[in-house]
């Protein structure tokens, strides 16, 4: 092989190395104005640890809430919203096309009181491919359908 083919190649897997982007997650609020979080940006909030069952299987998950992911976009709070917060939902994408909804009165600590996640490590690890980088965690569920793995987007949305 040719010099010239052999530093072509090379310029070639340099380059794909360096222009791997890291896995993020965009956040949209109320207004349609859009956020996108690194796994370095979550790092950066604070962090919680939460114990709870998967499929029956004991896991510690380690995230952040998704309350401090949320309070970086507009969200239906507030004397504006008084009259319409419980008309809103978010919607959570996955990068294999699944969804998932939330109504916004279960994730509003002016209606209730419960914790939903954004985790990034399971049992001291990070999650693995299947999983993450960014996975949903709904302590308490009896089924884990809004477990979302693989997240890739936070929609709030108003129900029309």
């Amino acid at each position: 092989m040719s010099f010239w083919k052999l530093s072509v190649i090379f310029t070639f897997l340099v380059s794909a190395v360096l222009c791997q982007v890291p896995p993020t997650l965009v956040v949209q609020g109320v207004d349609g104005k859009s956020v996108t979080l690194s796994a370095s940006d979550l790092s950066k909030l604070p962090q919680q640890t939460v114990k709870t069952t998967d499929h029956g299987t004991p896991a510690t998950f380690e995230g952040v809430l998704l309350a401090d992911v949320l309070a970086k976009v507009a969200l239906p709070t507030g004397e504006k919203f008084h009259s319409t917060a419980a008309s809103y939902y978010m919607l959570v994408e996955a990068k294999d096309g699944y969804r998932a909804v939330y109504a916004w009165a279960e994730l509003d600590p002016a209606f209730m009181d419960k914790s939903v996640y954004v985790v990034t490590k399971r049992d001291g690890q990070p999650l693995s491919d299947k999983d993450g980088p960014f996975q949903l965690v709904a302590p308490g569920e009896k089924r884990s359908a809004r477990w979302v793995r693989q997240v890739t987007a936070l929609r709030i949305k108003q129900a029309n």
